[in-house]
């Protein structure tokens, strides 16, 4: 019965890695099957850079792995990411594995650099999603899911990583997976063994010496230099007791047959051919262990592409541990783009491609990544940008390793690379060649921004400065989507995703643009909603003189409130807006040809952008653009003007609407004896107290939250991860003992939460934050905003 070979590259040159890439890049051995375009997310500090790093060491693209402590890692190559430790943008670096190539990206897990994950997440074709075994799922786990849900990335690889802290729980982190709702059927692949010595698992002691590889029925272990070795493991049970592996006393052994039996019962349930296949084996104990590998392996991939099934790995990226095994799986079982439906993916079709980030380099220029979905792109094609309407010229074509490029000749279809010289071209945008008939020329489905919430004014420090500003914001909103700038009242305002977001744009206003200005206090972004009053009749009849001459316009918009279970459209910045026929309108400069319908879009977008009443934009309003066939004017000006006269004339009427503040869900992580400073805290600056428990998973009732259920699904037994276990936490004091405290509250009261969080925790408590949306404040709260704003 053939196994496959564990894999261990040795000696590999860094200059023949770069020798392979560069044939995918020129094409000569390019070959679509063996793609893989996918990408590492997280919460914060779940280890995807180091991971990245692991990834990169093991496959010979670099010598020696950095770390992100010391700022020596190959993707945070920016100055702020290695000051502060943290990743801000995503890196994208070909990485080949034996025969695979892997478009691999790595992205940042602070909310508030989301953008850099949903432009990633709409290119990729899978994602490996990692989650600290002591923490279990965090809030921004889910945050990065709903990003893979919304553009469609079904397989994804769970990576169970840091299991060689102390509270590490291979079990715990699994049953957090159900219990958050983020897959009914996880899958175990491999088992970790904590260690050799039995006697460690008995003191409950933490680490990781070796995985096991249920599917492909191998061991590896690693020495404490970090070097592994691959051993098969045998295919009768008896045997499992005599091997020279395991310690005969080793707990794990007895384990090992259930947990492979139990693996390929599960697979069955998904796979009907594969149930069939196992009906026809004899009942013998040792019958689960003699199944084909390679049968199993091809059920695995076509159950993770279906997304039937959840692959679940573990190891330590800090320790190189499961690296291989990632890599392996990630080869094996994602979608290459022969796998998937994309828009005309296709070798032979015409040339097309979407803009899913664009950058900007002091000595290149502006650089475009993009994704090839049909055709090839060669640096003799002339494009077109289908978005705007807009002809582009590409200079050069590159690859990119993090900070260093390459210069290619080609970018063939299914490919990732980056473009030098487009002068038009903004995130989601599409481009195809200038060739292309017109009836393929359709804009694939764009990036959406996440709202902004938090803003700042920006005070030019001299007349003359004034413009080079403008000119740096209006090129940092292009790089960066999640950046809104606009002019409210003569003062320039900048609007971003949190606190850390807007520093990191000062940051690059003050050293990449390199303008002088002033930052104003940092303040959240309110909204206001529609006010209840009905408007008049005629109330969307727009009444004016142009060059003496009367002009009327009418335009058929129908305006409500949105309804409680109405989810806002995020192009519209929480609104929606739809047109005759009820289907969503995209945004003004991503209508497809322009037209009339472009133009009144464009009106009803800068009618929301400010209330007549408090100069907030709107939001939860609800706006239906009627039969434009019968509307007198064609001058696009005019037809936007009159929209957006018409929207602030409706909003006018409507009255003054209620205020809405974003608030943030709210993780605090402190001892024991610390616990009641930081509810009273929560509670007296208007937030809500969810849940308390343990600072890890443990301690959560399971039966009590509404999660998915654990019948049918293989969850190991609790020692498995022996300092994960109560037993281990037993006897600690309440100073030394961790709890976490979960809540909501307005962002407005937590922008400088960590001084106070430090004064109150003695320098010992964390927290983490994230969006949960916008809510309506009281008449007494409003009445502050008002005050706050200038307005009251």
């Amino acid at each position: 019965m053939r196994l496959p070979p564990c894999h261990r590259l040795r000696g590999t040159q860094f200059a023949r890695t770069r020798l392979l890439c560069r044939t995918y890049g020129t094409g000569k051995s390019y070959e679509p099957a063996k793609l893989r375009n996918m990408a590492l997310v997280a919460h914060i500090d779940s280890g995807k850079t180091t991971l990245t790093e692991s990834i990169l060491l093991k496959s010979s693209y670099i010598s020696a792995s950095g770390t992100v402590d010391t700022g020596s890692t190959t993707t945070d190559f920016l100055p702020v990411e290695r000051e502060r430790g943290i990743t801000v943008q995503s890196a994208s670096i070909p990485v080949r594995w034996k025969d695979w190539t892997f478009n691999l990206i790595d992205t940042p897990g602070h909310a508030d650099f989301g953008m850099e994950v949903e432009s990633a997440s709409r290119v990729i074709d899978g994602a490996v999603v990692l989650i600290d075994s002591v923490e279990g799922v965090e809030p921004q786990t889910k945050g990065v899911w709903r990003q893979l849900d919304r553009y469609g990335v079904d397989t994804r690889i769970m990576f169970l990583n840091k299991l060689d802290r102390p509270g590490a729980s291979f079990r715990n982190s699994l049953q957090s997976l159900l219990k958050h709702r983020l897959h009914p059927n996880p899958m175990a692949l491999t088992l970790p063994v904590a260690s050799f010595d039995p006697k460690h698992y008995v003191d409950g002691e933490p680490g990781i010496q070796g995985l096991v590889d249920l599917p492909r029925w191998t061991l590896w272990k690693w020495d404490e230099e970090g070097q592994f070795t691959c051993h098969p493991l045998p295919r009768e049970v008896d045997r499992l007791a005599q091997t020279n592996l395991f310690l005969a006393s080793h707990p794990l052994l007895p384990h090992l047959a259930v947990a492979r039996t139990t693996l390929l019962e599960n697979l069955s349930m998904v796979s009907e051919e594969f149930m069939e296949h196992l009906l026809t084996i004899s009942g013998e104990p040792s019958s689960y262990l003699q199944v084909d590998d390679g049968i199993v392996m091809k059920h695995l991939r076509q159950a993770a592409i279906r997304n039937q099934i959840l692959p679940v790995l573990c190891g330590s990226a800090m320790k190189h541990i499961g690296t291989d095994l990632v890599m392996d799986y990630v080869g094996e079982l994602f979608p290459s783009p022969l796998d998937v439906s994309h828009e005309e993916q296709k070798s032979n079709a015409p040339l097309k491609m979407l803009a899913w980030k664009v950058t900007w380099d002091e000595r290149r220029g502006w650089m475009t990544f993009v994704r090839v979905y049909s055709g090839k792109l060669t640096q003799q094609s002339t494009l077109l940008n289908t978005s705007r309407n807009q002809k582009e010229k590409a200079s050069k074509l590159l690859l990119l390793y993090a900070s260093d490029v390459e210069e290619v000749d080609e970018l063939p279809y299914g490919s990732v690379g980056v473009i030098l010289g487009l002068k038009y071209t903004k995130t989601g945008d599409t481009l195809v060649g200038a060739g292309v008939p017109e009836a393929q020329r359709a804009t694939m489905r764009d990036i959406t921004p996440p709202p902004a919430v938090v803003s700042a004014s920006i005070i030019p420090q001299s007349h003359s400065e004034i413009q080079p500003v403008q000119n740096a914001l209006d090129s940092l909103v292009r790089t960066d989507p999640s950046v809104r700038a606009e002019t409210q009242e003569g003062q320039m305002l900048v609007h971003g995703l949190g606190a850390l977001h807007l520093e990191i744009v000062e940051g690059r206003l003050r050293n990449e643009f390199k303008v002088n200005f002033e930052f104003g206090k940092r303040r959240v972004s309110y909204r206001e909603g529609l006010g209840f009053n009905e408007p008049p009749a005629g109330w969307n009849v727009w009444k004016t003189e142009i060059s003496g001459k009367p002009v009327i316009v009418t335009v058929p918009l129908t305006v409500r409130r949105l309804e409680t279970h109405e989810q806002g459209d995020a192009v519209w910045d929480g609104n929606v807006v739809i047109d005759a026929k009820g289907r969503p309108v995209l945004a003004p400069e991503a209508i497809p040809g322009g037209g009339i319908l472009s133009d009144v879009a464009q009106g009803i977008m800068n009618g929301l952008c400010a209330s007549p009443h408090s100069s907030l934009p709107m939001t939860r309003v609800h706006v239906q653009i009627g039969n434009l066939k019968n509307i007198e004017s064609r001058v696009p000006s005019v037809v936007a003007g009159a929209a957006a006269t018409i929207m602030r004339q409706r909003f006018k009427e409507g009255g003054f609407g209620p205020l809405l503040e974003p608030f943030i869900r709210l993780k605090v992580t402190i001892t024991e004896n610390q616990v009641g400073k930081i509810v009273k805290d929560l509670t007296e600056r208007g937030g809500e107290v969810l849940d308390m428990g343990d600072g890890s998973m443990l301690g959560d009732n399971l039966e009590e939250l509404e999660g998915y259920s654990q019948n049918g699904v293989y969850i190991p037994p609790e020692w498995l991860s022996p300092s994960g276990t109560p037993a281990a936490l037993v006897g600690q004091s309440a100073s030394h003992v961790k709890r976490s405290v979960q809540g909501v509250a307005p962002l407005s009261q937590f922008l400088n939460y960590s001084n106070r969080l430090r004064a109150m925790s003695e320098g010992h408590g964390v927290f983490e934050m994230s969006s949960a949306g916008f809510q309506e404040v009281g008449e007494e709260r409003k009445l502050e905003i008002l005050r706050e704003i200038g307005k009251a």
